[in-house]
């Protein structure tokens, strides 16, 4: 793709490594075929490429973002399955994150609209008030079928948002898991030291997925140390073009996981939520300009790893029987294309004795993606029940995945239990049978 920024904007080393990227695309349109708001809305400007266009016109152009640009960013899930589909190599995760943080800074959105995402990106990354907020919820959900829902369109209003942030509350929350600081000692000879990352909505709406990798790993051998001071990861306000907050949270993680390493050392940094280690993989790539940040950034990138990667490495033994259950195994974008970890999973399942089924359509989106079911929710419960009626037509007794946001979107919409893949291996090797729904 033929670009147009003058010298002085390729100065920025941003506009610079824009350029990098809609050079490399094509105009194929490979992407399309896997975009789920293409495939869903089929407008050209719904999908990666149409997209790229109106990036590149809004940089090279260097004006303040379109109402018309706005509402075609906001449909991205980024979901990434374009990036896994375009033989070119265009990063287009780069590129949209740059998009969104410059609608951030210069697009007047809506007041109502500026309240609702100035309350997601104060609530979702802190534990304790978002604990408080989903109490709250509770009270709230009987009377969200009073609100208006959908009038057939795909702009949705600040009550049919507020109706799917209600739908998405669940009826009770578990009590909290372990403190940060904690450390779990190895059983018997310890083979590795990791940190796992807490998590901010996880810990609160599911802290039996994280309680399920420390029993695994402890039971193998590996120490395990919830780091003191660790913070959300920065990817809810990253991918809300949010970079002042969400870099701010990267720091202060890379601070406190090199000091837990320089005091008793890490083998790795354990996520099992897949959309945040796919940011935190990319810290390197975030702080790259940061004269103090930079190097620590790319050790922590380099020592991030998903849960399934590292319990690979434990080659654990085989169970003593096979299981007759049959694992749905739905891959989250943010797995198997932010950070290309795609047969492990199933290949993990298979050998600890589950029956593992491949979901049809698996590229697709389910519609969670961060805090876009709820100010997209047309579009994410549309792809919600697409997924589940593939999932159903395998007729799983189970469904697995490696990311919160999607076993909560999914469960909202079946009746089969959804799990987290390290609570059936928790299971498959000595652990209790996995919390449902």
């Amino acid at each position: 793709m033929k670009t147009e920024f003058t010298p002085a904007q390729l100065s920025d080393s941003d506009i610079a490594e824009a350029d990098k990227i809609l050079r490399k695309c094509v105009h194929c349109g490979f992407c399309t075929a896997t975009c789920p708001t293409y495939v869903l809305l089929g407008d050209e400007l719904d999908s990666p490429r149409g997209r790229i266009y109106l990036i590149k016109q809004m940089l090279e152009k260097n004006e303040p973002p379109t109402a018309e640009v706005v509402k075609h960013i906001d449909r991205c899930l980024s979901c990434l399955a374009c990036m896994t589909t375009c033989p070119s190599g265009v990063n287009y995760m780069h590129l949209v994150d740059q998009a969104r943080v410059k609608i951030e800074k210069e697009y007047a959105r809506p007041v109502s609209e500026r309240l609702l995402r100035a309350v997601l990106a104060f609530v979702l990354p802190r534990p304790r008030i978002f604990r408080v907020s989903m109490t709250l919820a509770r009270f709230g959900r009987p009377f969200a079928a009073l609100l208006p829902g959908s009038k057939g369109g795909v702009t949705p209003t600040l009550l049919h948002r507020i109706k799917a942030m209600l739908a998405l509350a669940p009826a009770s929350l578990p009590s909290p898991g372990a403190a940060a600081g904690s450390v779990f000692p190895a059983t018997g000879m310890r083979r590795g030291r990791v940190a796992l990352l807490q998590g901010c909505a996880q810990q609160v709406l599911a802290p039996r997925i994280n309680e399920a990798a420390i029993r695994l790993l402890t039971r193998h051998g590996v120490e395990v140390v919830l780091v003191a001071d660790e913070q959300c990861c920065g990817a809810l306000t990253h991918h809300m073009g949010d970079d002042r907050d969400a870099l701010a949270r990267a720091r202060a993680n890379i601070r406190a996981w090199t000091r837990e390493a320089e005091r008793d050392g890490l083998d790795a940094i354990l996520v099992t939520t897949s959309g945040c280690g796919t940011v935190i993989k990319d810290y390197g790539y975030l702080l790259r300009e940061d004269r103090d940040f930079a190097g620590p950034a790319a050790k922590v990138s380099g020592l991030a790893k998903d849960i399934t990667e590292y319990v690979a490495s434990l080659d654990l033994p085989p169970p003593p029987s096979r299981s007759e259950l049959v694992i749905a195994y739905h891959s989250a974008c943010s797995l198997q294309h932010g950070q290309k970890i795609t047969q492990l999973p199933k290949d993990l399942l298979f050998k600890n004795g589950f029956v593992v089924k491949d979901i049809p359509e698996g590229h697709l989106c389910c519609g969670s993606a961060g805090t876009y079911n709820i100010l997209q929710p047309d579009i994410a419960g549309r792809l919600r029940d697409r997924k589940v009626a593939n999932i159903a037509s395998v007729k799983p007794d189970m469904i697995a995945a490696g990311n919160i946001g999607c076993m909560i979107q999914i469960a909202g919409g079946t009746s089969v239990p959804v799990v987290h893949t390290i609570e059936l291996l928790d299971w498959a090797t000595g652990g209790p049978r996995p919390g449902l729904n």
